[in-house]
């Protein structure tokens, strides 16, 4: 009756569920491996730049300050008040050139007396001399007295002990002469020392004393001038990091760019490295002094300097751009036996890009067009300034096209 109507319905709908399910499993299998077949046999696109004769050269990046080549500061070697100064900033001088003057009155003062104390010692000692020679005078008419019995033994030893005292006057007379002109040089000097000269021929780059000011001379005397030689040739001290120690040598061209003019490249050489190393924040460098000529004085002492030392240079070199190394062609997984859970959870192909690495003799792999199809070369490199590389050794030659990277004819190129 009844039931046997409404089991039969109930088997029609189960068979007609899974014949739905066996065609829905028919067309997904069937899309996936033509989707497989279709994406095995996609045409693959290649991006090249060809292999070219270029000259290459490689820098390294130094940071520093632009100094003077001699830079002198100049202090005062005596206490007292200015009394002029004849320069100011930017100034010109000329070596042993009056910078300031201190005032001399009482220097002056002491020289006067020094020179009176000079006189009064000369008058001294030419009293000394008077003196003694009286004394000669008396001791010789002593000794004839002597011989002829006419004086005494002590008259004549009294005479001759008063030669003896007058000679020892003189001694001291014309010590007293000498220590009188010695204190005049000190004083003559002090004065010389209050006039305070240019050590060198140069420019005034500082002044920092004015008229009136008290000086006072310790053993860190203040800087009244600071003075740099000229000026139309500086030097850069420039921080070499410790990692490029071993390209950078004595002699070496360069070039560097301050601030203040944006775009221009002004010409330099190292002229000497230091051996004293510098830690800033655990980073080492070292000191490399760069000369550089400065005719239209547009470089200023101070000014921030970021140089580019040319460490290698290499005419026509036949290279390659950096991309052409990086690159590795996909490499794809073999494929697994068909099972009928593939139907359910599909594995899809996975690409492994590999890792670039330089082989124990030296060689890298470069992928070149040739014909349509990727070759494989083993070439050496040489020296990267870090967008191109030299070819050293290799099969590769000017022209060839060297490829960066790939994908599907399918994939839209990318804008």
């Amino acid at each position: 009756g009844e039931e046997q109507t409404t089991a039969r319905k109930g088997r029609k709908w189960l068979r007609r569920l899974v014949w739905l399910l066996l065609l829905a499993l028919l067309v997904g299998g069937g899309f996936y491996g033509y989707q497989r077949m279709s994406a095995s046999n996609a045409a693959v696109v290649y991006d090249t730049v060809p292999a070219k004769l270029a000259d290459l050269t490689v820098t390294v990046s130094a940071t520093g300050t632009i100094q003077p080549i001699t830079q002198v500061d100049v202090s005062s070697e005596l206490s007292g008040v200015v009394r002029s100064v004849n320069v100011d900033d930017n100034s010109l001088v000329k070596a042993s050139e009056v910078l300031a003057v201190l005032d001399t009155q009482r220097l002056e003062a002491q020289k006067a007396k020094a020179e009176a104390q000079i006189a009064a010692a000369e008058a001294r000692l030419a009293e000394a001399q008077a003196t003694l020679a009286e004394r000669k005078t008396l001791a010789e008419r002593q000794a004839g007295l002597r011989k002829r019995g006419l004086s005494t033994q002590q008259d004549f030893d009294t005479a001759q002990s008063a030669v003896t005292r007058g000679e020892a006057g003189i001694a001291a007379a014309e010590a007293d002469v000498a220590a009188a002109k010695a204190d005049l040089a000190i004083f003559v000097a002090d004065l010389k020392r209050a006039l305070i000269l240019s050590p060198i021929d140069g420019v005034v780059l500082k002044r920092a004393v004015e008229p009136g000011q008290t000086v006072a001379s310790s053993l860190q005397a203040p800087v009244l001038f600071t003075i740099a030689q000229d000026l139309k040739r500086v030097q850069l001290e420039a921080a070499v990091d410790e990692a490029d120690m071993g390209a950078v040598k004595n002699g070496q061209k360069a070039t560097f760019t301050v601030d203040a003019y944006r775009g221009r490249n002004f010409p330099a050489a190292i002229e000497r490295l230091s051996y004293a190393p510098e830690t800033v924040d655990g980073v080492v460098t070292y000191k490399a002094i760069l000369s550089a000529p400065n005719q239209d004085l547009a470089l200023r002492p101070g000014m921030t300097a970021t140089a580019k030392i040319i460490v290698e240079e290499h005419a026509k070199a036949l290279t390659v751009s950096n991309e052409a190394l990086r690159y590795q062609p996909p490499q794809v997984e073999a494929q697994r036996s068909f099972s009928i859970t593939q139907l359910f959870m599909p594995r899809f192909p996975r690409m492994d890009r590999g890792k670039r690495e330089v082989a124990p003799d030296g060689t890298r792999d470069l992928y070149v067009l040739r014909a349509g199809k990727s070759e494989k070369l083993s070439v050496k490199t040489g020296a990267t300034d870090g967008r191109s590389t030299v070819i050293v050794e290799g099969g590769l030659k000017e022209g060839d096209e060297v490829i960066t990277a790939q994908r599907s004819a399918a994939a839209r190129p990318a804008r």
